[in-house]
């Protein structure tokens, strides 16, 4: 099974297939509207304006597992996002990217990048890159900035 077998909810409920993102460069990241690494969308809007006509996108998946900090409606985290940040790329579903419940898309993700110690997600604005091809290459903390990431997309995107 293959990144571009998931099929995800988008945020008005409807099924996503990932297969539509074949040939394209990703960065999916589980976000949250009140945590520290907010102002972290910002970076991820520049990101995204710089190189979605190269073939680019970035799969945003709000997560409210990590103390609370995303208790709004799907409806409520794109307003806030798309209000405040000016975000322009995919937002779906709110999802768990830990635990029982968590996405089949993320344990796919943390089964082809384990983070320093261990799979599981620590918190929110962890981000995955994935290849042209649906290869997960590489896997960033919450600490690592939208700034760091770019010299990763656009080596994959000249590959």
């Amino acid at each position: 099974m293959g990144i571009y077998d998931f099929t995800v909810k988008a945020m008005d409920g409807s099924d996503v297939s990932l297969s539509e993102y074949k040939g394209k460069v990703l960065l999916i990241v589980n976000t949250a509207t009140g945590c520290g690494f907010t102002p972290q969308y910002k970076g991820l809007q520049s990101l995204y304006d710089k190189y979605k006509d190269k073939g680019f996108e970035i799969l945003d998946f709000p997560c409210n597992q990590f103390a609370n900090q995303a208790p709004e409606n799907e409806e409520e985290i794109h307003t806030f996002c798309t209000g405040r940040f000016g975000i322009k790329f995919p937002q779906f579903a709110k999802i768990d990217v830990n635990g029982k419940n968590e996405s089949p898309l993320y344990t796919y993700l943390k089964s082809q990048k384990k983070g320093c110690f261990s799979s599981k997600i620590k918190w929110n604005f962890s981000k995955f890159l994935v290849t042209k091809d649906g290869q997960v290459v590489e896997r960033f903390a919450p600490t690592d900035t939208p700034e760091k990431i770019d010299s990763y997309i656009e080596k994959l995107l000249n590959a």
